[in-house]
């Protein structure tokens, strides 16, 4: 099929990937315009542009797709259908409709559940055992279109968000060209969702990566693992801001003694802090400065002692 896409971040690139190695004929790739990057501030391509030039596609960059000169550009290239994945702009429904099969989203979630901008994050703060992708027909609302396709995966007590994504943005490459061609074929039946299903899951920010030591072990653990690497869970230590990058829940132990966030010891490898229940075990943090270490490179330099208290 002809197909002009749109995305922008790795999870965007992925798809591109699979639909070039399928035999698909992109004809235009549309992605967010070059940001500059790090203390030179050079401008740096989203992934899907350095793919989309790697194989010679056209590329287009446009601030606001809806402007009416963005959409007259649009029509110039030929598509059967416009693939959308993680383009990071609302898309008005005169072009949702420009191509005779519409526009499909590869969104992260098993839709109705987790329409939004971080399903993925979500899904692993919320304690889901399971998440996948959803291609759905695109309308003008956000995430509402009929779902056309599905696939399903399992989400390990060890995923974090970056595994989990990454899992996720093969599947979504997979799912799309097993899409595609049921399309092709007449075989897809579209899927009301059913709204009393939904939930949101709303941009994920910096301020969100705080912990709360006064819950329970387990969401803690789902927290930090949500949250990493992007935009990393943080708590204070000495005045310092103290980032945790992997620790574990441990339920049975008592702490009835201690309050949330104190540190109960530290051992050769973890530090062990009090919770609201249960403890958490910390094998990998950072504190301001420093780099990522585990529990017992950290520990070399950081005494850390009983009674102390991180928050």
């Amino acid at each position: 099929m002809k197909i002009v896409f749109m995305g922008t971040p790795d999870y965007a690139a992925v798809a591109l990937r699979a639909l070039i190695g399928a035999g698909h004929e992109v004809t235009a790739v549309v992605t967010q315009p070059d940001k500059p990057k790090g203390r030179s501030k050079e401008l740096v391509p989203s992934p899907v542009k350095a793919c989309a030039l790697e194989n010679g596609i056209p590329v287009l960059q446009p601030r606001r797709i809806k402007r009416r000169e963005a959409i007259e550009e649009l029509r110039g290239y030929p598509a059967d259908v416009y693939v959308v994945a993680a383009f990071g702009q609302i898309l008005s429904q005169e072009i949702l409709d420009i191509p005779p099969y519409g526009s499909l989203n590869i969104h992260a979630s098993l839709l109705p559940r987790y329409r939004g901008a971080s399903p993925i994050q979500h899904v692993i703060m919320d304690g889901e055992e399971r998440t996948g992708i959803t291609i759905m027909q695109m309308d003008a609302g956000i995430d509402t279109g009929d779902i056309l396709y599905q696939r399903e995966i399992g989400i390990s007590p060890k995923d974090n968000y970056e595994t989990l994504h990454d899992k996720l943005a093969l599947l979504g490459g997979q799912a799309i060209v097993e899409a595609l061609g049921l399309l092709e074929q007449g075989k897809l039946e579209p899927v009301k969702q059913d709204d009393a299903l939904s939930c949101y899951a709303p941009l994920i920010g910096k301020e969100m990566g705080e912990i709360d030591f006064s819950g329970e072990a387990l969401a803690i653990d789902r927290h930090i693992r949500g949250m990493t690497p992007w935009p990393s869970a943080y708590t204070g230590y000495q005045g310092k801001q103290l980032k945790i990058w992997r620790a574990e829940p441990v339920e049975a132990e008592d702490v009835l003694d201690h309050v949330p966030g104190e540190i109960i010891r530290t051992e050769k490898d973890c530090v062990t802090v009090a919770t609201g229940q249960g403890v958490l075990r910390i094998y990998e943090l950072q504190l301001a400065g420093k780099k990522r270490m585990l529990a017992h490179d950290f520990l070399l330099g950081v005494k850390m002692k009983p009674g102390e208290i991180l928050g």
